[in-house]
């Protein structure tokens, strides 16, 4: 099927072309308004604490608002005071405004804020009055001498953070794009070869934003999710390309023709990708056993960018070959050059793979002694939404707003834990009264009534208010409840209490679903069950090793001002899944790879040691490349503006330097060493099974010169 495929789209290119033209076109127009949908991080629905924010909204005294703070300048002086007073009538006048405060000046007499509350709207009219309101705003800094205006609150931020988000992603692309051309410059020794990797990437990114333009209809999506499928996008595409390229080049090399190369390349290399694109889809789709809405849509949103990317490659690519036919064959000085040596053999891949093989049991031993060095940190792990302390001051307003409003009129940057109750508010007020003194929560704000029957009373935490402490007040509060109707609990250390809850309700059946579907695809692929189970160890201890870098980065701040990372002070509940399902995804990409090789080598009749140094050596420089491009791409994040995309970057980042060296290259060989022929046992009621529908790439005849793949001019 895939054979065919290849052909057919290398026959049609003008068709597949212009298909993909069309998908390009449409994700582009797409960008923009995308960002202007999505949401800021919101909880998720069916959380106690969401469902207090939707009491609020709908049946409470509950609006959106924006904070302006003067600050600077004499604010007390009758010009001052007459300018923001007009400021205020002017902003009474624009449509949609609710109420708008009279100045309040700070203690200091340094500063002065304006607080305007948004009436009910739809988005698009909110983002409009939003903007007229700040505009109007500003215009105070221009009267007052020495001041300086800043826009703050919940709006805002939101508004603020989408599009540093969509800042971050389309810097992150258009800065290792070049970078990524240069890379697959040096790896074909060509510029056409290099180009058909980008070009499918770019085909898939269009295509993943057009797709997440269509779930932004209907599901309440954040901005992390165009990080997500830009991320995939870019980074798999370019790997699937660079294995069809340097798969298509070898069958030239052997002597076939464009056409017949194509259909070879497609149904050996092609049907790697399928299987790659399975696998990594397999490891997203653990997300989706979560019951939390924002990290169902990432999965839904990580499979749809993963399943594009492979379209592109296997559609795109096979197009794109079409039109450039023998002119991405290596030059005859390269082909000479490979085929003088044995380099399955005397590479620097067997070398390495010999070396390991000679002392299986120190490299062992050493390799995981470094892991599980380098996971210790992860034992202090803290879950900790970033929000402000994850919101860059250099470019986003809202956030120098609120540390203006911290320092100068004491509003706590740290949100309390609120209680919303359907009771009057003088019965909240007395069953508030029992909680003073707590150690937690020192002191209760008095209860106001928000609506028909509907009170809310915010309890000030003592330090931090994601902390433990924090968490086990919400704990009481909820074993405790205000007496009469209805009750929900909301805030930041109630929204962390909701997710854990969540996230181990789903967590079982995640790892079932990534562990279970791993293992059938690897005994699929190999016929064994010790190559399943190996992987899988593997795969934990090198996740181990990343989410402890990450916390000594993020919690601890080590190597922060090297890095020039924020330090918000633990991780991120929703990144931490995220990176652990990518990292899965991605390490089975690269295993599938390596022991595609070293299964060929193996059913060709050689000793499993001899197979280790050959595959290696034959899929080594391969996969050193593919994860030196997935490494650009995601260094492109991991210098984002915030927190949680730079989270992601750098996570993703480690894990794949961790997988493509310490594990690939040096634990890979040494224990397939350790269990020699047991590498390849599984019992005899199971050997039918893998006959019936094993995966593998046997269909055609090798080529006659496989050292080819990736030979420079």
């Amino acid at each position: 099927m895939l054979s065919r495929m290849g052909r057919f789209c290398y026959r049609r290119r003008w068709w597949v072309l212009g298909a993909w033209l069309l998908v390009m076109v449409i994700g582009g127009a797409a960008f923009s308004p995308l960002f202007g949908s999505l949401a800021l991080n919101k909880p998720s629905q069916g959380m106690e604490s969401n469902l207090a924010r939707q009491v609020l909204t709908n049946e409470g005294d509950y609006y959106d608002k924006l904070v302006a703070v003067v600050d600077g300048g004499d604010v007390r002086s009758s010009a001052a005071v007459a300018t923001m007073d007009r400021a205020v009538d002017d902003v009474r006048d624009i449509g949609g405004i609710k109420t708008v405060d009279e100045p309040v000046v700070s203690a200091d007499g340094t500063a002065a804020q304006i607080t305007v509350r948004f009436g009910k709207m739809p988005k698009a009219d909110k983002k409009q009055v939003l903007k007229d309101v700040s505009a109007r705003l500003h215009l105070v800094a221009d009267d007052v001498a020495g001041a300086e205006v800043v826009i703050g609150g919940d709006e805002p931020q939101a508004q603020e953070t989408n599009t540093t988000s969509g800042q971050d992603t389309l810097r992150a692309e258009l800065a290792t794009l070049p970078f990524v051309l240069i890379a697959l410059i040096i790896v074909f020794g060509g510029i056409l070869a290099a180009l058909l990797p980008l070009i499918a990437a770019v085909a898939a990114v269009a295509g993943s934003f057009a797709m997440v333009l269509l779930f932004s209809t209907f599901l309440n999506l954040d901005s992390t999710v165009m990080s997500v499928v830009s991320l995939l996008g870019l980074g798999l595409s370019i790997d699937y390309g660079l294995l069809l390229v340097a798969r298509y080049r070898d069958e030239l090399v052997a002597g076939h023709t464009p056409d017949e190369a194509a259909a070879r390349t497609w149904a050996t290399a092609g049907r790697t990708i399928l299987f790659s694109g399975l696998i990594v889809s397999a490891a997203l789709s653990g997300l989706l056993a979560f019951d939390v809405p924002r990290l169902q849509t990432m999965g839904a949103a990580g499979i749809s960018a993963t399943l594009i990317a492979m379209a592109a490659a296997l559609t795109l690519t096979a197009a794109m070959l079409g039109f450039f036919g023998k002119r991405v064959r290596p030059s005859a000085k390269a082909i000479a050059k490979a085929a003088k040596a044995d380099s399955s053999e005397r590479g620097g891949f067997a070398r390495l793979a010999r070396f390991t093989q000679g002392r299986p049991i120190v490299v062992t031993l050493v390799a995981s002694a470094i892991l599980l060095l380098l996971a210790l940190p992860a034992l202090t792990t803290t879950a900790k939404l970033p929000q402000l302390a994850g919101l860059p001051r250099d470019v986003m307003e809202s956030a120098r707003a609120a540390d203006v409003l911290e320092d100068k009129f004491g509003v706590a940057v740290q949100p309390p834990v609120v209680v919303v109750a359907r009771t009057g508010a003088a019965e909240l007020d007395a069953w508030a009264q029992r909680w003073q003194g707590d150690p937690s929560a020192p002191q209760a704000r008095p209860a106001a009534l928000t609506g028909d029957n509907l009170s809310t009373v915010a309890f000030d935490i003592a330090g931090d208010s994601q902390s433990k402490a924090a968490q086990d007040f919400v704990g009481r509060v909820r074993a405790d409840r205000p007496p009469g109707g209805e009750s929900w609990v909301l805030g930041d250390a109630a929204v962390i209490v909701d997710l854990w809850d969540k996230t181990l309700e789903g967590l079982p059946l995640a790892i079932a679903i990534v562990l279970l579907s791993m293992f059938v695809l690897l005994f699929l692929m190999t016929g064994s069950l010790a190559v399943p189970i190996k992987a899988i160890f593997m795969n934990v201890l090198s996740l181990g090793a990343t989410i402890g870098v990450m916390v000594a980065i993020f919690q601890h701040g080590f190597l922060s001002g090297v890095l020039d990372t924020l330090v918000v002070g633990g991780l991120s509940p929703y990144i931490l899944l995220l990176v652990s399902a990518f990292a899965f995804g991605f390490s089975m990409d690269y295993e599938v790879f390596l022991l595609g090789r070293i299964k060929e080598h193996v059913d060709a009749g050689e000793d499993t040691d001899t197979a280790v140094r050959r595959g290696l050596q034959r899929s080594g420089r391969v996969i050193t490349s593919a994860a030196a491009l997935m490494l650009i791409v995601f260094t492109g994040f991991a210098v984002a503006d915030l927190a949680d995309v730079e989270e992601l970057g750098i996570g993703l980042f480690v894990a794949l330097l961790i997988d493509a060296t310490i594990v690939r290259c040096i634990l890979v060989p040494s224990t397939m060493t350790l269990l020699g022929k047991w590498n390849w046992w599984a019992p005899k009621f199971l050997r039918p099974i893998h006959d019936r529908f094993q995966l593998s790439e046997h269909e055609t005849p090798k080529p006659s010169r496989p050292d080819l793949e990736l030979t420079g001019r």
